[in-house]
């Protein structure tokens, strides 16, 4: 599960995230929108131990990111938008670097690989070079790298970027299955049919504030909007002015 508790990040003068509290019990899907610059990825990269939180504690599992990183990242997997892959290895060579990252024994590396590579459609690019391959490909040997190791909870952002629908489907699949099977899945999106489709929950962070949480018809309830999730997000995201508190009297930060 993940604990974020007055959570705050700043940046010079920039306040990313300001106050946010949030908890996300082990096996949900968990599902982050806002609008470009609302805090999401500081957020996200929070979570993953890969940013120093200004205020504010994050706990993975029990675990601290920042006093006990090692414990979480045992139990945790991070899939940036853009992930960073080794260029001159090959999907499988990168497989297995990872997997011994992981001190995952040798005589199990391919049993565990083997049928994620099938399910995404690997085999034909195990050893070409990542350098020749497309931004969806390369997408899909992250993932299926961040799987290795059975990870309790898996932080991901924007899974969806260059994948074509096929590709798409496999991952909302598997990560539908693992989340079902109880990992936990903390994803953040710009696509508001993937909320939509996959979400158990459904966080909106705007100006760095959590401004919503809930499933999609407690969202639509508290923005007063029965229509699509577009039409709950725009309104709880309006632009309001000033410090105005978010629509409906929801309390900024809090744990809902």
């Amino acid at each position: 599960m993940i604990e974020i508790q007055n959570l705050s990040r700043r940046f010079g003068d920039l306040l990313a995230v300001n106050n946010l509290s949030l908890t996300v019990p082990q096996g949900q899907f968990f599902v982050v929108l806002g609008p470009n610059a609302a805090g999401k990825t500081t957020t996200i990269k929070t979570v993953a131990g890969l940013i120093r939180p200004s205020l504010g504690t994050v706990k993975v599992c029990g675990f601290d990111v920042q006093t006990h990183p090692l414990e979480v990242r045992k139990r945790l997997a991070y899939v940036p938008d853009f992930p960073f892959l080794y260029d001159k290895l090959t999907p499988w060579e990168f497989l297995r670097f990872t997997a011994q990252m992981f001190r995952i024994p040798e005589r199990e590396i391919e049993p565990r690989a083997r049928p994620l590579v099938e399910q995404f459609g690997l085999e034909p690019f195990l050893n070409k070079t990542i350098e020749g391959l497309s931004h969806g490909t390369r997408q899909r040997t992250a993932i299926v790298a961040a799987l290795l190791h059975d990870p309790e909870v898996f932080v991901i952002d924007e899974p969806m970027v260059g994948l074509d629908p096929a590709n798409a489907r496999v991952v909302k699949d598997v990560l539908m299955e693992r989340s079902r099977e109880g990992m936990t899945v903390f994803l953040s999106t710009h696509q508001l049919a993937v909320a939509e489709e996959l979400a158990d929950r459904i966080g909106i962070i705007h100006r760095g504030q959590l401004v919503a949480v809930g499933t999609l018809q407690e969202l639509r309830n508290q923005s007063g909007s029965q229509g699509p999730l577009e039409s709950a997000f725009l309104a709880l995201t309006a632009e309001t002015g000033g410090d105005a508190p978010p629509p409906h009297g929801l309390i900024q930060g809090s744990v809902l």
